[in-house]
């Protein structure tokens, strides 16, 4: 019998090493390189054969030939789930849901399972919790359980083999870090077998056209847990945030090959499982009766619609030597590239302040048309001076001081009037050629231009 190969992978970059070390030389990371097992020919043949009796010979057609109308989308009973993922499940799609322990994922999905069930066949995979278990938390939670089919189950060729029988539409596996590929000779939930395990039903689900919904876990810095081809295989990859003390849950796509990138949905964790929320705006809204300094909202841009959110800033006097930075929910290096631009053409100068920001609501702003809304609530801060309640600002800010247009700037000022703001600061070439009625908007080109204004 001919001897496996064997290669070493970084589990964070998945860089291959012909043997183990304990730094990765391409990221640089520590005790992330784990045994990677490479089958033959012969046997990679042999796993693409077994249970694959009914699989779809592959052809070789020109992009007219292909009927678009023959896998249409359908809903997961979730609108805000439906938005993320492009408009609704796509058949033979794979996606892959991550999150941080109690953060609701398997909540989530067995809410989106119980209601598919009614409609066609539906399939629960459960790994890491037993059968009982399961049904304990649908009775908790006031769910249909005489439609959804449920299986524990590790091994992934069993679990295709079974599929075959009962033929799903639908199919959950929770999670990926305990299945197992019998080929390979590791351990649940290293980099070989959640490659292998993840390869084998990513395939499984395309040639028989199953929407596969597929658990995984999470590093301690908040990143998917496994190699980084783990990412690439699959069509969507879902993150379930939300601390601990909040019961306010956010999912956001961070890849999706049907659909917008960096779509959010927001949900509520009720004692009878996750409710959606239509208008998220409203919520992270919540603001004191009183101005106070420090605070403005801003509109940002989440996929495919407009997001109000608040933005507050602390600036005090510091007894440090090094002042403190601190940015939550924004880019800590932007927090100190906008300082400079501040003090060189502002005059505005907060060397000796401790500065600290925060997006209300756990919201991770990533845009850069939050820069003129940070700003202008660090001045407000620094001088004591409340800003006004119906002002909304939104703007990107160059190093060189000017108000740079952000996408979607009309259809960001409707939803800021929607929710009764009347006053807007934005870059001069974001302001509506037409009047937006019940609401006054400032263009601006330079930074000094917005200060004045306030």
């Amino acid at each position: 019998m001919a001897k496996r190969k064997t290669a070493y992978v970084c589990s964070d970059c998945g860089a291959e090493f012909p043997r183990w070390q304990g730094q990765c030389n391409e990221c640089g990371a520590w005790n992330t390189i784990s045994e990677f097992v490479i089958a033959s020919a012969k046997e990679n043949t042999a796993s693409r054969r077994s249970g694959y009796a009914g699989a779809i010979a592959s052809k070789v057609e020109t992009l007219d030939q292909i009927d678009l109308q023959a896998l249409p989308r359908f809903s997961s009973g979730f609108r805000e789930l439906d938005r993320v993922l492009g408009g609704g499940v796509v058949p033979g799609s794979a996606t892959l849901i991550g999150g941080s322990p109690g953060a609701g994922k398997s909540t989530l999905l067995l809410q989106t399972m119980c209601y598919l069930a009614a409609q066609q066949q539906a399939l629960y995979v459960t790994g890491e919790e037993s059968l009982q278990q399961v049904a304990l938390r649908a009775n908790r939670l006031g769910l249909p359980t005489d439609t959804l089919k449920l299986l524990a189950e590790t091994n992934v060729e069993t679990i295709c083999d079974l599929a075959l029988n009962h033929k799903p539409k639908i199919m959950v596996i929770d999670s990926i870090q305990v299945m197992h590929v019998s080929d390979v000779q590791s351990a649940p939930g290293s980099v070989s077998q959640v490659r292998e395990s993840a390869a084998f039903l990513t395939r499984f689900a395309k040639q028989h056209h199953i929407a596969m919904l597929i658990v995984g876990h999470v590093t301690k810095e908040g990143s998917l847990a496994g190699p980084k081809v783990l990412e690439h295989c699959i069509d969507c990859s879902m993150m379930l945030e939300g601390d601990g003390d909040s019961r306010f849950r956010t999912l956001r796509g961070h890849k999706n090959r049907f659909g917008a990138v960096n779509e959010l949905g927001v949900f509520a964790m009720t004692d009878k499982g996750l409710k959606e929320v239509s208008n998220p705006s409203a919520i992270f809204l919540s603001r004191e009766d009183a101005p106070s300094p420090g605070s403005v909202v801003m509109v940002v841009w989440e996929g495919t619609r407009p997001l109000l959110v608040e933005i507050q800033a602390l600036v005090d006097y510091s007894q440090m030597a090094n002042p403190r930075r601190l940015a939550v929910g924004l880019e800590q290096n932007r927090l100190a590239m906008l300082l400079a631009v501040v003090h060189r053409h502002g005059n505005v100068q907060m060397n000796d302040q401790d500065v600290f920001v925060n997006v209300v609501g756990g919201v991770k702003v990533a845009e850069t048309g939050a820069d003129l809304a940070l700003l202008l609530a660090m001045v407000s801060s620094f001088r004591n001076e409340p800003l006004p309640r119906e002002l909304i600002v939104f703007g990107e800010v160059g190093l060189a001081g000017e108000i740079r247009p952000v996408p979607n700037g009309t259809e960001r000022l409707a939803e800021a009037a929607k929710h009764g703001f009347t006053r807007a600061i934005v870059p001069a070439a974001n302001a509506p050629k037409t009047a937006i009625k019940g609401m006054q908007v400032s263009g601006v080109k330079r930074l000094s231009e917005a200060l004045e204004l306030l």
